[in-house]
């Protein structure tokens, strides 16, 4: 059975695995749903109609499932799904949906969130993410594989970030990311490839070549940006990374593309 410290409060043991722990004073609502393995440290509080994969951690004051902190938000029951071997820490939070964003929140497999992240209404993090302390998302994020978040960096609500891109401490994004981007400013704006992440994920010498390639192409060739995008395009057959780049801005132009500062051709 479940090991449930006597001080804590469950209003749905039901929903309950068999091995999961739940520390003292942790607080669960009738619409938890906790997977194999999950371990709940002290004075969690988890609330809404919230599923947490197998073997993930929450530690001390985290709150998750809270209602979206959105005025178009009128109590509907919408969703927050996290994934499997997580790591939540102290302090960290994430709401579930709001009916006008698709109503759930997701967040991957393999997360973590340090202390003082967030998480907000509607957004989807994918695998691997880490978000370091404080940082914060804003409602209807789309987070890539594999992203880091630096230090108290915030992104502006809509805003999508790519696949494996580094978000340097203390920076605002408030513009789509492309895969593989480091941003770095108040204003968040491009300073190159995130190499030394590339490097980690197994890229080659020829795949990091060909990489600074499509982003001097795309940010630094001549004409407009949709004329190097179109060069860009050119490419997709034979440059996995143009691939990935065009895929990326082709999904959604809502939002204007993140650009490097006027000059700054930085790749490592």
């Amino acid at each position: 059975m479940a090991k449930i410290d006597p001080t804590a409060r469950v209003e749905n043991p039901a929903g309950l695995a068999d091995d999961v722990e739940i520390g003292p004073y942790a607080i669960l609502g009738p619409d938890v749903v906790l997977e194999a393995g999950v371990k709940l440290h002290a004075h969690v509080v988890i609330q809404g109609v919230t599923t947490i994969g197998a073997r993930t951690q929450v530690f001390p004051f985290a709150s998750l499932g809270s209602a979206p902190q959105s005025v178009h938000y009128k109590g509907e029951p919408t969703k927050l799904v996290i994934g499997t071997d997580c790591m939540l820490r102290e302090h960290a939070t994430a709401s579930t949906g709001t009916v006008g964003g698709g109503g759930i929140t997701r967040i991957g497999n393999g997360v973590m969130m340090m202390t003082g992240s967030h998480v907000g209404h509607d957004c989807t993090v994918g695998n691997g993410v880490i978000f370091a302390n404080n940082a914060v998302l804003g409602g209807h994020v789309s987070v890539g594989d594999f992203t880091f978040l630096g230090g108290q960096c915030a992104v502006h609500q809509f805003t999508r970030i790519g696949a494996q891109c580094m978000i340097s401490g203390l920076t605002g994004v408030r513009e789509d990311v492309i895969p593989f981007a480091n941003v770095l400013g108040q204003a968040g704006k491009l300073v190159g490839l995130n190499v030394v992440g590339m490097k980690r994920r197994g890229f080659s010498k020829s795949d990091l070549h060909a990489a600074r390639a499509v982003y001097r192409d795309l940010f630094f060739g001549e004409g407009t940006f949709d004329q190097r995008l179109d060069k860009v395009r050119q490419m997709v057959g034979e440059s996995a990374f143009a691939a990935a780049v065009v895929a990326f801005i082709d999904a959604d132009r809502k939002r204007p593309i993140c650009h490097p500062a006027r000059g700054v051709i930085k790749e490592d």
